[in-house]
């Protein structure tokens, strides 16, 4: 990946679709870990509306196993392994790979936005349990919030996972103190969400 100066904030990908809403699918291609889909796609609509995500617009997230993101982690980044998240902008032919291991990534410089018609193709975040599973105890309090729980790595990887295919990157220092920011930011919003409800979304 080129690591050349800082991002463009003006040629990040657009965030606004036309007339109509913000689809999020969902899909569980896995069987390690129980996961509450309906958990997952209330999150990532919070995280895009609050990232300003708005008209007809869509994005994908599928929770995979450990064959299925080592394959991606190879196809994609060369890297041998599972890795716990990967993100596919769409306007982008580039991936942006996980937390753990982390490898820190840059988008092409110059880039332009989406052009097209119809819906506003966002992009695709592949999440592994397995691995989030496994790494959970060790990031245990890296966030306010993380228990060390499956649950509490699935959010984060979530969140990071979604905000990658916004445009953020943790390539460089400042970069990552903005994305742990917005990552510390939406997952307590998230946390407080689900409490005012009561129940899990």
């Amino acid at each position: 990946m080129s690591a050349a100066g800082p991002p463009d904030r003006q040629v990040s990908p657009r965030r606004i679709g036309d007339h109509g809403t913000v689809e999020v699918f969902v899909a569980d291609e896995q069987t390690e870990l129980i996961v509450d889909v309906a958990r997952y796609r209330a999150l990532c609509h919070e995280v895009l509306h609050h990232e300003g995500v708005r008209g007809d617009a869509q994005m994908a997230l599928v929770f995979v196993d450990e064959a299925t993101i080592a394959e991606l982690n190879g196809t994609h980044m060369g890297n041998d392994g599972p890795t716990d998240v990967l993100a596919f902008p769409i306007d982008d032919t580039y991936v942006l790979a996980g937390r753990s291991p982390d490898h820190a990534t840059r988008r092409p410089p110059g880039r332009d936005p989406v052009l097209q018609v119809g819906p506003l193709l966002i992009g695709d975040v592949a999440v592994c349990p397995a691995v989030a599973a496994r790494n959970a105890p060790g990031h245990r309090d890296s966030y306010p919030g993380h228990d060390g729980s499956a649950e509490a790595e699935l959010d984060l990887l979530v969140v990071h996972g979604i905000l990658h295919i916004l445009g953020m990157d943790h390539a460089q220092d400042a970069e990552r103190v903005e994305m742990q920011a917005a990552e510390r930011r939406h997952l307590h919003a998230f946390r407080g969400s689900v409490e005012q409800r009561g129940t899990a979304p």
